[in-house]
């Protein structure tokens, strides 16, 4: 057997204690024993096989693992890259059973982003984003100049053929590493004695903000009080000021009104159109005495729209929706504070509630929702149309998965004739950072055929139509 073959086995052997532990409680003696025989062999460290040492101990204790870490793909020797990238993908996907503290989440959090890292994916869909869809403490250029594709899948190993087996590389994009992080991390979450912990002012501090844990604090609010309802609030207020600063960034241009040609431009100096004046006059230019002899000035349009634009949000509380309800009352609050946008919001499930006196305080917002319950889309329109003034003027943003429980489907009778008016009407089926969702097939072939397809994936999409809107 020459020395690819050993390696070949050593490798296999690597994997097939990895798929053993991550999918089984119970140790396998001789995989253990070949595992440790082989990275001890390769001069690593044996824990590296323990999943109950997380990846910053090791770091700490052998520091010069970290650049291996970092780029566990890189280098010759596949054999001790497997052995990495093993450790990484174990402690990511073993979480275990049985009541989880704050200590293990927030462990849990950082092999997390080690392993998101190491894939070369930002899981918020942004760069700098953590696991769980904050904004991580790496800085916005992780993965940058090392060949690694925007899309957060992993350049080709040279030297290896393709389909060379398993663990050769990862064909992972940055939307489906969040997916899966952010279902394990709902899973430790929800395992959590979240309302013990929140009642002790240190264990809080050492929760780290995330999607899944302002799920849970949302769900469980109503049963808080006194200490551990000020420490909930505490985690709410901090991910929606995260999620809010990354948000901003999207909008920031957004308050440049369109430019109203119906409106002869001010003829002033500074709106002189120097370069049109030129062209428009060359016919004028006299070589003798090399003059360009003017006889009509050009000035440029600046005048903006000055009514102000009318922004509906309706958004489905429902349990299902939680991402959209936290990302769209953080965008319209957004929006809200830009000049000359005037902002409703609207949550419903069976009922529906106006939360347009709120809606500059997206963590104000997110205390007075309900999450859960049916899905009423005719109550939140009924409640949404009296606020259309000037339909030309107007977005309504529907964000739902549409899945009503009324199989008449009486809301797109009322969606056809605010779109009929001349309301500009988009269907959101997710606004979330990894923009996974799931749309009624049904509803999004009606809007398809409407002329409004249902805006899904990344916020962005949502960010750029409300831009254009506004002009």
């Amino acid at each position: 057997m020459n020395d690819g073959d050993s390696d070949d086995v050593r490798r296999q052997v690597l994997l097939w204690r990895l798929l053993g532990r991550v999918f089984d409680a119970e140790e396998q003696p001789a995989l253990e024993a070949a595992s440790l025989a082989v990275v001890q062999e390769r001069g690593l460290p044996a824990a590296l096989l323990d999943p109950g040492v997380t990846i910053d101990t090791v770091v700490q204790r052998f520091p010069e693992l970290e650049p291996e870490f970092a780029d566990p793909l890189a280098g010759g020797d596949r054999v001790r890259r497997t052995a990495l990238v093993s450790k990484l993908l174990l402690n990511a996907l073993r979480t275990g059973s049985g009541d989880v503290s704050a200590q293990r989440l927030a462990a849990w959090q950082r092999d997390a982003e080690w392993l998101r890292r190491a894939l070369g994916a930002c899981a918020g869909g942004a760069p700098g984003q953590g696991a769980g869809g904050r904004p991580a403490g790496g800085g916005q250029g992780e993965g940058a100049g090392d060949g690694r594709a925007a899309t957060g899948r992993r350049r080709p190993d040279p030297g290896r053929g393709e389909g060379g087996g398993p663990g050769q590389g990862f064909d992972l994009n940055e939307d489906e590493l969040k997916r899966i992080l952010g279902e394990l991390e709902g899973g430790l979450v929800s395992r959590m004695r979240l309302r013990e912990v929140l009642a002790d002012p240190a264990l809080a501090r050492q929760l780290t903000p995330s999607m899944s844990l302002v799920e849970q604090l949302l769900r469980d609010k109503h049963n808080l009080s006194g200490v551990a309802l000020a420490n909930a609030k505490g985690l709410i207020r901090r991910y929606v000021d995260e999620v809010a600063e990354v948000l901003r960034t999207r909008v920031e241009h957004a308050s440049a009104g369109r430019i109203d040609r119906s409106v002869p431009p001010k003829r002033v100096f500074r709106n002189l159109d120097l370069d049109r004046t030129i062209w428009k006059n060359l016919v004028n230019y006299n070589p003798d005495d090399e003059r360009l002899y003017v006889d009509r000035l050009f000035y440029r349009h600046t005048a903006k729209r000055s009514t102000p634009a009318r922004m509906i949000v309706v958004v489905d509380q429902s349990g299902s929706m939680v991402d959209s309800m936290v990302n769209c009352t953080i965008l319209a609050s957004i929006f809200a504070g830009l000049p000359k946008v005037d902002v409703h919001l609207i949550a419903y499930d069976t009922r529906a509630i106006d939360l347009t006196p709120w809606v500059n305080d997206p963590f104000e917002v997110l205390l007075r929702t309900k999450l859960g319950g049916g899905n009423d889309g005719p109550v939140a329109m009924a409640m949404a149309r009296p606020k259309i003034t000037d339909p030309r003027n107007t977005v309504m943003v529907w964000i739902s998965d549409f899945y009503e429980f009324d199989r008449s489907r009486p809301l797109l009778e009322g969606i056809k004739a605010v779109h009929g008016s001349g309301v500009k009407f988009i269907p959101v089926g997710s606004v979330n950072s990894s923009g996974q969702q799931n749309v009624e097939p049904w509803f999004r072939q009606r809007f398809k055929e409407l002329g409004t397809p249902v805006i899904s994936g990344h916020i962005d999409k949502l960010v750029f139509e409300l831009k254009n809107f506004l002009g």
